[in-house]
């Protein structure tokens, strides 16, 4: 009587064992998930900061030239 009931504990202790390995490996896949997530997202991030930066500097060309124009038609025009 108390071999088998020292055996059904052991059969419930592997049971719960394998269900946690079972668990810890579901979280592992989402945790390799999310980093992956993560990572494309920094990536769109950092060509959106790129993106940004161009724009930036494209806008500044295009107002010193424009600056430069009107400079120029002031001189012109005095």
């Amino acid at each position: 009587m108390n071999d088998e009931y020292v055996f059904r504990q052991f059969e419930e202790i592997e049971q719960k064992v394998e269900r946690l390995i079972e668990i810890c490996k579901a979280h592992e896949a989402t945790n390799l998930e999310l980093k992956l997530k993560i990572k494309s997202l920094e990536e769109e991030i950092q060509g959106k900061v790129e993106a940004e930066r161009s724009y930036a500097e494209e806008k500044a060309l295009i107002r010193s030239k424009i600056d430069g124009l009107l400079t120029r038609i002031n001189e012109i025009s005095e």
